[in-house]
């Protein structure tokens, strides 16, 4: 008999939209991610290092953590709350440059995850932050998903009462507009690495 082939692993490194602030793990974007892939017949691992209220120093501080996971490729979703205290653009984006350049050097492939800055700071600064994203996306050559609450923000049923955490439902609504650039990434990855 054939063995089955060994899983991707992904490691999704975020704040709470990664981890699922207020659901359960199983409605997580990680596990709702990996559902749709395994329904597409894809085998894929995706373990879950989000942590709620994390900003993009934070996800640096906790890199070797990822790294000593050894995944096939990362899921890099983080920055929002960066955003959401007015930091200038310039602090996330040295930290996403330096998590970036670290996976690059470690030959591990990225998904950046985009964001959309509300205009209350002012359009220069929601420009220059949605900028960060693409300009770090083309320098590493990473796969780049330009607005990861696309069609989520602001949607009644998609999001909790504070209009910014997805609901499961509204988490099932990213992974839908996300496949296809999951489905692009993976092709990139080739083979599984070796388990840790």
């Amino acid at each position: 008999m054939p063995q089955p082939a060994l899983a991707l692993r992904l490691a999704a490194l975020g704040d709470s939209l990664t981890a699922g602030w207020g659901l359960p793990l199983a409605d997580a974007f990680p596990a709702q991610l990996a559902r749709a892939l395994a329904a597409n017949g894809r085998n894929v691992e995706i373990l879950n290092f989000g942590i709620s209220g994390d900003t993009s120093a934070g996800g640096l501080a906790r890199l070797d953590a990822v790294l000593a996971a050894a995944p096939d490729g990362v899921i890099l979703e983080l920055g929002a709350n960066d955003m959401l205290r007015g930091m200038d653009p310039e602090i996330p984006r040295a930290n996403l440059d330096a998590i970036m350049g670290r996976l690059h050097d470690a030959g591990i492939p990225i998904l950046l995850c985009g964001m959309r800055a509300p205009r209350n700071f002012g359009r220069a600064y929601a420009e220059a932050y949605e900028a960060l994203y693409v300009e770090l996306a083309r320098k590493y050559d990473a796969v780049l998903y330009p607005v990861f609450l696309d069609g989520v923000t602001g949607v009644p049923g998609l999001t909790k009462p504070d209009g910014l955490h997805p609901t499961a439902k509204g988490v099932a609504e990213i992974v839908r507009r996300f496949l296809p650039a999951a489905e692009t990434f993976l092709a990139r990855l080739g083979t599984p690495r070796a388990a840790p």
